[in-house]
């Protein structure tokens, strides 16, 4: 009986140590796979081609329409009120 439990206590240690290399792997192999690539190198730009516009250049008053030209860059404006 006693080499009966020593052989059921190797096999239980052995699959835990199995189970314990297997999670380890599984966890490295997740973790790079979770990642994004890395870039391949970096971009090199002289900067933005054309500066920002100030708002009071770009959004109108309020209450007035303004005829989209081609090929010109739409922009957003809110407007709010107090009072």
């Amino acid at each position: 009986m006693r080499a009966g439990r020593r052989r059921l206590w190797r096999w239980a240690v052995t699959v835990w140590a199995v189970a314990v290399v297997v999670g380890g792997g599984l966890t490295l192999w997740l973790h790079d796979s979770g990642e994004p690539p890395e870039p391949y190198g970096w971009e090199e730009t002289d900067g933005p081609s054309e500066p920002m516009p100030d708002w009071e250049d770009v959004c109108p008053s309020p209450g007035t329409t303004v005829t989209p030209q081609p090929g010109a860059t739409f922009h957003l404006c809110a407007y709010t009120t107090t009072g």
